[in-house]
């Protein structure tokens, strides 16, 4: 009997699995899976979060900033280009200066109806030279074929003397800007009956 007592004296130590042995067995209470999952989410560490805050308060500053960047490109780029076609503006208009001087003059002359019509042919020699320089040149038309790229036809005209479908007069001139066109030459065409009904 002596030996029973000394057995039951001696307790070996029960065995707690990990998770059981948390507060829930400190205060009597039995582990649960739903206080499980809860301790296992449980929110992060302070400094972690305060970390997460501050990468977003710097991504947010950035987007800020190249934001900031893109509308003063924008507004630079924009004040460029009106500078420079200001510029180009200016430079034309400088260039046809000597001309409306010229025509002026022309206007204030008291010669004689010859002496106008040279004056005037004079300022349009002048005003042709400044186009060449700008390489504005004259869409070719009277006596080319009709290219309705470059001409724009108002009719018709019977002529036995210029192949058919060939510009026979040019109303108003054309003009091209390098290979540009600035508008198209209004024509009339030639119909020639003899090779229309060949």
């Amino acid at each position: 009997m002596a030996k029973k007592e000394s057995e039951l004296n001696v307790l070996e130590p029960l065995e707690i699995p990990a998770g059981e042995a948390g507060d829930g067995a400190a205060n009597g209470a039995a582990s649960t899976p739903a206080t499980e999952s809860a301790q296992a989410s449980e929110p992060a560490q302070p400094s972690e979060i305060d970390k997460l805050k501050a990468e977003r308060d710097q991504l947010l500053d950035r987007l800020a900033r190249l934001q900031a960047e893109f509308d003063n490109a924008r507004k630079r780029a924009e004040r460029e280009r009106l500078e420079f076609r200001d510029y180009a503006t200016g430079s034309v208009v400088e260039q046809f200066l000597p001309v409306l001087d010229n025509f002026d003059l022309a206007l204030k002359s008291t010669g004689s109806a010859e002496q106008l019509r040279s004056g005037v042919a004079l300022i349009v020699k002048q005003m042709e030279e400044i186009l060449r320089q700008m390489q504005v040149v004259a869409v070719p038309a009277v006596g080319e074929a009709f290219d309705p790229r470059v001409h724009e036809a108002l009719g018709s005209v019977e002529r036995d003397d210029l192949p058919d479908q060939h510009v026979a007069e040019e109303v108003r001139r054309g003009y091209k800007l390098r290979e540009r066109l600035l508008r198209p030459a209004l024509v009339r065409v030639a119909h020639n009956p003899k090779q229309a009904s060949e």
